[in-house]
């Protein structure tokens, strides 16, 4: 699942490329008029997202029988860790938050063992193991205790508070918090972990393959996208988290914190900005940051954040026309909340397409200055 991408490699830090003048045709930045903004007051759905804190740990009945199995095997490997509370439960994963000993701490759970999840969980716990060699330019979570074969994970509960925990969120969030989510994973893209270390979690080309052969990508797309990519084929790889969410970045007095390092490794250049580029679709300033400093590194680094900018949209539009369907298929009769709930995945969904589109015909005009 993790096997690395001919057109990626992790080389020594390269030398910082001197700023390029921005290029006509570069329509990442949409105009306001472009893109429809969701009414005031909605929430973006979540899809499995987190459940509320609960007041205690509830063991009882068919889901409490899962969550007891899953304490049982956090305490194998971690017996002085007290459960608590659950602080989130999706349909794959479940995190639980207690004690080791006298500090807080947190554990993580698989529940959905295939071989797929198993092997996403597994590249997690590597990654917080080779924090425990090699300090990242970033706080993160303290490793205590992990099992690759039952999939559990406990580690330090980090202080603060999410920048925000939509995926999408519908209100631009405060500026000061975006740029220090911005700062924290530009320190993460400017390291250098040692060789060996991280593998490349995307093989490019079958990425590209695959959206295509779903119809997500047309004709015209993937030869635009193969070009690019074509020209790529020797870039210098860059760290990233991978999975450069809000929802990641913990704000505290001591500064920012990131977790869930489930999708780290390298990419091409500019992947973790494409996904805060997908994200902050009601945040203009943010998204002009983001698509002049993916600019200002030359027209290499700009053609890598443009193939992962398309292949992040694309991959959001696949899971939310999923969710539309799956609610447009739902039979019984639909709650007010349940039925607010599809207006804004379909809102949300409208977004990604002119968002595509905008990142569409930046390819193009790149393409063309080849």
């Amino acid at each position: 699942m993790y096997s690395a991408s001919s057109s990626v490699s992790a080389p020594p830090r390269p030398t910082p490329a001197r700023p390029a003048a921005s290029r006509q045709g570069f329509p990442v930045v949409p105009e306001p008029a472009l893109r429809p903004r969701p009414a005031a007051g909605l929430r973006r759905a979540t899809l499995g997202g987190p459940h509320p804190l609960s007041g205690r740990l509830d063991l009882t009945g068919p889901q409490g029988a899962q969550l007891r199995t899953a304490v049982a095997a956090v305490q194998r490997i971690c017996p002085e860790f007290t459960p608590v509370q659950l602080l989130r439960r999706g349909g794959r994963t479940a995190l639980l938050v207690g004690t080791s000993g006298r500090a807080p701490a947190v554990a993580k759970c698989l529940l959905d063992h295939s071989p797929a999840w198993a092997d996403r969980f597994r590249h997690e716990i590597a990654a917080y193991r080779t924090f425990v060699r090699h300090r990242p330019p970033v706080r993160v979570p303290r490793l205590i205790a992990a099992d690759p074969e039952s999939c559990v994970l406990v580690m330090e509960r980090m202080p603060g508070r999410v920048v925000s925990p939509q995926r999408h969120p519908s209100h631009a969030p405060a500026r000061g918090d975006v740029r220090a989510a911005l700062s924290a994973y530009a320190r993460i893209n400017a390291w250098r972990p040692p060789p060996g270390s991280f593998d490349a979690p995307i093989d490019y080309a079958a990425r590209l393959g695959r959206y295509h052969e779903l119809g997500l990508l047309t004709d015209r797309d993937m030869g635009d996208l193969q070009k690019l990519l074509h020209g790529l084929a020797h870039s210098q790889g860059q760290f990233c988290h991978g999975d450069a969410l809000l929802s990641n970045v913990l704000l505290s007095p001591a500064g920012p914190s990131l977790v869930d390092w489930e999708h780290a490794g390298w990419y091409l250049p500019g992947y973790d900005l494409a996904v805060l580029w997908s994200v902050l679709g009601d945040d203009e300033a943010a998204r002009r940051q983001i698509s002049q400093q993916a600019q200002s590194q030359g027209p290499a680094a700009l053609d890598a954040f443009l193939v992962n900018l398309m292949l992040v949209l694309t991959r959001e539009i696949r899971t939310y026309e999923t969710a539309v369907q799956r609610t447009m298929r739902a039979t019984a009769p639909v709650a007010p909340g349940a039925a607010e709930t599809g207006e804004e995945q379909r809102l949300l969904l409208r977004r990604l397409h002119d968002d595509c589109g905008l990142a569409r015909r930046a390819v193009r005009a790149a393409v063309g200055t080849r």
